[in-house]
């Protein structure tokens, strides 16, 4: 419940910018993208000068009061899953895996519990939607687009993670990371879905396992 309630302030959050971005852009105010871009906008609301007229500072201050309220809410409600979270030993094992936070764990953990409902580690990234749709034909099997069934939500959090590992990647040579030489061959989201399969598969064998995350050792050159 608190990361539906989470998730939903979220979105609301996000129209509300998008809709004092439209607005302001209109009077000739254009802010970067991201929260400096955000602050500067309320700013330009709240300021004690005539870059607005009244009527137009009057009914965009509805908007930044709500942006506002909304923000003090969300970080009520992530208070309250870090608790959880600190308090359910299986969510901290899973912090432990790289690019997996409290939010992804605790969410998790409360969705499947223990992991016991499935079978294997495939059968959970296909509860999530991060696994090829197979079409048959002739005695030949071609894979498709993912699913996309299951926990949205989950699923969501698990490729963004993935984005922002391919943000990093792309700044290192191919020849320095596996990952930035994935993204030679394969397009961005591609890769970040295949990425977060794996991770999917991680924390089912984590769960299931009942120990922390230990990093396979890099294999000897030959």
């Amino acid at each position: 419940m608190l990361h539906r309630a989470r998730d939903l302030l979220i979105r609301q959050r996000t129209m509300l910018i998008n809709a004092s971005r439209a607005h302001l852009a209109e009077t000739g105010h254009v802010a970067a993208v991201g929260r400096t871009g955000v602050a500067d906008l309320l700013d330009v609301v709240e300021a004690d000068d005539d870059r607005l007229s009244p009527l137009e500072r009057e009914t965009l201050s509805h908007l930044t009061g709500q942006i506002r309220d909304t923000a003090a809410r969300i970080t009520a409600l992530e208070k309250r899953i870090l608790t959880w979270h600190r308090s359910n030993e299986a969510s901290r094992r899973l912090e432990t895996i790289p690019g997996v936070g409290p939010i992804t764990a605790s969410v998790i953990v409360a969705s499947i519990g223990d992991g016991t409902n499935f079978r294997n580690a495939r059968q959970y990234a296909a509860f999530l939607g991060l696994v090829p749709t197979q079409n048959s034909t002739g005695g030949k099997t071609r894979l498709g687009h993912i699913t996309k069934w299951g926990d949205s939500y989950i699923r969501r959090l698990l490729v963004v993670s993935r984005c922002a590992m391919i943000r990093y990647a792309r700044a290192k040579p191919a020849s320095e990371n596996w990952l930035a030489k994935l993204l030679t061959r394969r397009p961005g989201k591609v890769a970040a879905v295949a990425m977060a399969n794996k991770m999917a598969r991680i924390i089912w064998s984590v769960l299931m396992s009942g120990r922390v995350y230990q990093q396979e050792p890099p294999v000897a050159a030959a």
